[in-house]
């Protein structure tokens, strides 16, 4: 049986997981606190200075919530790629996930391999010695709850679909079509590109997933260029709630669903109402 989660702190990254997940409040990131990332790679050399000049532990602070945006991104990367059980590759992860942050890998890489063991139950391990291949290993027996939240129902594309159902729910239950491929193309699935887990993601995401029902996909009046939008569809309602859903965002960014207010005083009205018995149905009179 899956253990309980352990919330290891909380991580000082509100406004930044907000930005791609959506946010019960209004909340704002300090100007350039986003970019701060303790790499001599970036930045001019007068930034530079300007950072060596501030305490050790200011420097930490700002930088801490760019490294817990990619350690959520390196995450979801990892789950998906492990759900073909095809080795991950070193290249590939700095290719669709790292990019610019290479000089701190091995630190992104540590996080989000504690965050995998003690949230998700996977171990990261190297399949040999300097391979630069990795794998997922499944270290606790799985229960029927906490599968779900994972997404992990035996199907490559059921993690994909979580993800957008945690876009579209974290957004205000809609998000633009175009929102949708900017957080995905961080994790390597682009809309036009064929994908080796998901073959053709748009067909997946705007007809498959639309004709099983789990999304509603309109396009909406008067854009230019033309954009759709996203919904639950009603598969989806019948199948999870919103509050499975919000725990699976929560345990990707390693926090607790409580702190998204707005949405967890959602997900707790919907839980409510799916509690209330169905209003009787008069019996016909003889």
């Amino acid at each position: 049986m899956l253990q309980k989660t352990r919330f290891r702190g909380r991580p000082s990254t509100q406004a930044e997981t907000e930005r791609d997940w959506g946010h019960g409040r209004e909340t704002r990131t300090p100007q350039g606190a986003a970019d701060e990332v303790p790499s001599t790679s970036r930045g001019a050399s007068g930034s530079q200075e300007a950072a060596g000049t501030r305490s050790p532990s200011a420097r930490s602070a700002s930088a801490a919530p760019a490294m817990e945006l990619k350690v959520a991104e390196l995450v979801q990367f990892l789950l998906i790629k492990d759900q073909k059980k095809i080795p991950i590759k070193r290249t590939d992860i700095l290719k669709h996930v790292i990019g610019d942050y290479k000089d701190i890998f091995p630190d992104l890489l540590k996080l989000a391999a504690q965050r995998l063991e003690y949230v998700f139950g996977y171990k990261l391990v190297e399949l040999e010695p300097k391979s630069n291949s990795y794998i997922l290993i499944n270290t606790l027996e799985p229960v029927e709850e906490d599968a779900e939240v994972r997404g992990d129902q035996g199907t490559p594309t059921t993690g994909l679909l979580m993800i957008v159902l945690g876009l579209i729910f974290m957004k205000g239950n809609t998000i633009k079509e175009t929102e949708v491929w900017d957080f995905l193309r961080r994790l390597g699935v682009y809309p036009t590109k064929k994908h080796f887990i998901f073959g053709d993601p748009k067909k997946l995401i705007t007809e498959d997933f639309v004709r099983q029902r789990y999304l509603e996909y309109r396009r909406i009046p008067h854009t230019d260029p033309v954009d759709y939008e996203f919904q639950w569809g009603p598969r989806t309602n019948l199948e999870t709630t919103k509050m499975k859903v919000l725990k699976f965002v929560a345990k990707v960014h390693n926090q607790d669903p409580k702190d998204w207010p707005a949405q967890y005083c959602e997900a707790l009205a919907d839980e409510a109402a799916r509690a209330r018995p169905p209003p009787s149905v008069p019996a016909p009179s003889s």
